[in-house]
């Protein structure tokens, strides 16, 4: 058992049955009564953010999980199949524990949080940027660079993307998974 000194971001805790992260925490000693700590939570079963306040010092059950490295093999609907690039084990995911699932591309390196003690998976991250390649978009004006105008483009995993008027087809783009945005031009 551990108290809420321990708290630090990305800790693993058991609370009202359920497995939370913590994103953010905060010890707040006010002028008059008790000690507390704030916190954001996120639901590691399916991904909810709240709010939560810890009177300090209270007893916590801390759970102890793993991050490892996968590769991304295919998908067959929502079945995701990954491969431990180190004993070739393969797993299979439900697409809603994949983070940005319309980013993920065959042959991608990925980060596929477990529960350590019941070798669960909990949940799947993308890099914070992958490069995809432009399948479909408007052709763009040559010179018009100066405004933030967006298109819609489809790029090579059929996801759709708004881009600047200058991206063409076959161009390869970087986008931030985290947000699902552009992010720049990739130059080869």
């Amino acid at each position: 058992m551990a108290t809420t000194s321990d708290f630090r971001n990305g800790l693993c805790i058991k609370y009202n049955n359920d497995l939370w992260q913590i994103v953010e925490f905060q010890h707040v000693k006010p002028g008059k009564g008790p000690a507390f700590v704030r916190t954001k939570l996120k639901n590691l079963t399916n991904g909810r953010r709240v709010d939560n306040t810890f009177t300090a010092g209270v007893k916590i059950d801390i759970v102890r999980i793993e991050n490892r490295k996968y590769q991304f093999l295919y998908s067959d609907g929502e079945t995701y199949h990954f491969m431990n690039t180190e004993n070739y084990e393969q797993i299979f995911l439900n697409k809603n524990l994949i983070n940005a699932s319309q980013f993920l591309k065959e042959g991608e390196m990925v980060d596929i949080l477990f529960h350590a003690d019941e070798e669960k998976p909990l949940s799947c991250d993308l890099p914070a940027y992958v490069t995809l390649e432009v399948t479909y978009t408007e052709p763009g004006i040559k010179g018009d660079t100066a405004t933030n105008t967006l298109k819609p483009a489809k790029v090579e995993t059929d996801a759709s993307v708004n881009v600047p008027l200058f991206i063409n087809i076959g161009d390869v783009i970087k986008i931030d998974t985290r947000k699902g945005s552009y992010s720049e031009r990739v130059k080869l």
